[in-house]
């Protein structure tokens, strides 16, 4: 390489260095920042939102489906809640009831 090439490399290397540094600060302090200030969704909390999400909508079914066998839930003990909350906590195609399905279900039976 000529003397004349490198230094049009040099020259050209010190006006893009800046900004390689910044794009690499940038690019582990980004993700970082966004973190901890709660910007980003993660796997695992978009799961327990899905899931909170769905055993609300269950629940919601199951005390409707409950009120039907006994019109006014909130005088029942809670044992007897409890009971027909896993009764009716059973959702179609479905063999068992979700333990926090019924364990809502019975929250909602109470009011």
């Amino acid at each position: 390489m000529s003397t004349t090439t490198m230094q049009t490399t040099a020259a050209r290397w010190q006006t893009i260095k800046p900004k390689v540094v910044y794009l690499a600060i940038g690019l582990i302090a980004g993700p970082l920042i966004t973190s901890f200030a709660g910007l980003q969704v993660l796997s695992g909390t978009a799961r327990d939102r899905v899931h909170a999400g769905v055993v609300e909508s269950q629940a919601m079914i199951c005390a409707a489906r409950a009120r039907t066998e006994v019109a006014d839930t909130s005088k029942l003990e809670w044992t007897a809640r409890t009971d027909l909350a896993k009764k009716w906590a059973v959702m179609p195609g479905s063999t068992t009831a979700d333990a926090d399905v019924a364990s809502t279900c019975a929250g909602k039976l109470a009011i």
